[in-house]
């Protein structure tokens, strides 16, 4: 596989026209650029010990793993590329649509965190609150009405 020196070689190459069609230097200065500015993106992610991701939370270290798999798997499709091979037909596609699924899942999962919580306590206190209760009846008289229910409205009249 590729290691530091042979990236290097592979850039110095790119800065130097020989050994190759002189058609071609532009499109290899442009990949050897690419290869420079993916190189600093990992640093710090090469950089990082085992701690510090023991240190993260697991959604964070899943996400992580994720991005570093799919990085990885696309620089593989890169390289298939660069041999000529045609990569939709390896199973590095169906490896970067797996690794796809599961970068979804953890973002279904993140946005389930930070949607809005309902407090149950509250809810069912407004809903209480907003429901319309008979007026209870008096417990010294029970199915009996109260002496100013029984009064209708001519006796309420002669009150007066």
């Amino acid at each position: 596989m590729w290691n530091e020196k042979k990236v290097k070689g592979f850039i110095n190459m790119a800065d130097q026209q020989e050994d190759y069609p002189s058609e071609i230097h532009g499109g290899l200065v442009a990949f050897s650029d690419s290869l420079k500015s993916v190189e600093e993106v990992f640093k710090p992610l090469l950089q990082m010990g085992l701690e510090d991701v023991e240190k993260l939370e697991s959604l964070d270290q899943a996400k992580l793993h994720l991005t570093a798999v799919y990085a990885i798997n696309s620089l593989f499709w890169i390289y298939l590329t660069t041999q000529g091979i045609d990569p939709k037909d390896h199973p590095i596609k169906n490896e970067l649509d797996r690794i796809r699924s599961y970068m979804n899942r953890v973002k279904e999962i993140e946005d389930k965190r930070k949607a809005a919580k309902v407090d149950k306590a509250a809810a069912k206190r407004i809903v209480k609150s907003a429901l319309w209760e008979p007026a209870k009846q008096d417990k010294k008289m029970p199915g009996k009405r109260k002496q100013q229910d029984r009064a209708g409205p001519q006796n309420k009249k002669k009150r007066d």
